[in-house]
């Protein structure tokens, strides 16, 4: 494939996913700006290789996968500097929780609850979740065995469980 179809290719293809990609990046960011920076970081790691990528039966599970890997390669780099990442919600990306029939106050409080879990239990969370991925294709994307995302989702739930029970009412 030419550049020039290459390149169409993968504008087509961005354009089509843009909504959801957007979305996972602020999932598993909590931020605005870090969202806006992951997505456009990961969509150039795909760039150079969407020869490869748009051949694989589901391009989005790729994509994803870089999207979380890019996630944690920052988040290490952070906790490495030492520094903390700034978090506000945005009113155009709603918590998702409001269209499985919670009222967007419980929305609210549950995506905030999501957003303190640790860097691998919020990426299954949202993967499993959010996204409405199966068990199988989490781990998938996060490189790990379905095992794992069971324990990962369990202590999860666990503690947001108990964080929602603490909290006031």
């Amino acid at each position: 494939m030419d550049d020039a179809a290459r390149s169409a290719d993968f504008t087509a293809y961005v354009r089509a996913r843009e909504q959801a990609l957007a979305r996972l990046a602020y999932l598993l960011t909590g931020d605005r700006d870090a969202a806006e920076d992951l997505l456009q970081n990961a969509l150039a790691k795909c760039y150079r290789h969407w020869d490869r990528i748009r051949a694989v039966e589901q391009p989005d599970a790729y994509v994803r996968r870089v999207m979380v890997n890019e996630r944690n390669s920052r988040w290490r780099s952070l906790l490495r500097r030492r520094e903390s990442a700034g978090s506000h919600l945005l009113e155009v990306f709603d918590p998702p929780a409001t269209s499985v029939g919670l009222d967007p106050g419980e929305s609210l409080d549950l995506w905030r609850h999501v957003q303190t879990l640790p860097t691998q239990q919020r990426a299954v969370v949202v993967l499993r979740f959010y996204e409405d991925l199966t068990e199988a294709q989490t781990a998938a994307i996060l490189g790990c065995t379905v095992g794992t995302v069971k324990s990962h989702t369990s202590r999860a739930l666990a503690a947001m469980r108990l964080k929602m029970s603490e909290a006031p009412a």
